[in-house]
């Protein structure tokens, strides 16, 4: 874990933060850690209010849980409650470090877990490392759930972007929105594009709340460490979303290259491009052709 960073983000906001280091890798071989996570930088984020925090989403492995635990132990936290922001393994591979906390999640991500939990724990579901134990959330909420962490007012958020079971956390005193995967740096990740119209739907949700802060699990990390993601990053993914779509009918689209086609969000400084991306944009195409 020599790559672990921590970013004091924002007032009573951490970022336990890996990747996104030239030749840095989890482990060798093909594994899910680099080819989803550590390859594109991925962050943890705790909220600490008092001798409370809000852990969202568990990292990669439970030795990086850990070390997150003890880092807000050492800070004089004395409750955690954790909360995935969904079901993906990159989120949910270190409950095993929080065992005896309270987890929540949607209760899609719950069902989702259920599901498969059997191929996740022999290391058959998206392939090695296996996550054995998984600790399953131990409370569920739909739609919208109120938080209260210390002094700190906050609302859970069910959404369907990236995946059907996101849990976005929102505190509105500040504009302050942690978003899992349902937006990233460089493109979305496409996970059901079959639901592009219900995602487009909830990021204009998102996009109503008029957040002043956003931060995504996968981005940059000299962005999410001087307070995140304004709210261009929304309309960016928006944009993206809309460019698949139209690639089912359009095929000069499907061979652009992905700076061109998303240059007006870079020109406008609402994400940045990042290579590995690239992969990342390939795969997006090839579900969307295949849905069609």
């Amino acid at each position: 874990m020599k790559h672990l960073r921590i970013l004091e983000c924002a007032p009573g906001l951490i970022a336990y933060y890996d990747g996104r280091v030239p030749d840095h890798r989890f482990a060798e071989g093909e594994n899910w850690v680099d080819d989803g996570a550590i390859s594109l930088g991925i962050a943890s984020y705790a909220l600490v209010s008092k001798n409370k925090a809000l852990v969202y989403d568990t990292h990669v492995s439970v030795e990086y849980a850990a070390f997150i635990r003890k880092d807000l132990e050492l800070r004089g936290v004395t409750e955690i409650t954790v909360l995935l922001s969904h079901w993906h393994l990159d989120h949910v591979a270190g409950t095993e470090a929080f065992a005896d906390c309270e987890i929540i999640s949607t209760r899609k991500t719950l069902a989702h877990l259920e599901q498969n939990k059997a191929a996740i724990a022999d290391g058959t579901f998206h392939g090695p490392p296996a996550i054995k134990p998984l600790i399953l959330p131990t409370r569920t909420f739909e739609g919208e759930m109120d938080f209260t962490l210390g002094t700190m007012k906050l609302k859970f958020i069910e959404a369907n972007i990236h995946s059907d079971d996101a849990a976005l956390v929102w505190r509105a005193e500040d504009g302050l929105l942690l978003a899992g995967d349902t937006m990233e740096d460089t493109v979305t990740y496409v996970g059901a594009p079959q639901d592009f119209e219900i995602h487009l739907q909830d990021l204009d949700r998102l996009w109503n709340l008029n957040p002043s802060f956003i931060f995504p699990n996968h981005g940059d990390p000299e962005i999410i460490g001087v307070g995140g993601y304004g709210k261009g990053l929304i309309k960016a993914q928006s944009q993206y979303i809309r460019m698949l779509m139209r690639m089912r009918k359009e095929e000069a689209l499907r061979t652009m290259p992905l700076q061109e086609l998303i240059a007006g969000p870079l020109q406008m400084g609402w994400v940045n491009y990042f290579a590995p991306y690239e992969e990342v944009h390939a795969q997006n195409i090839k579900q969307v052709l295949e849905s069609s």
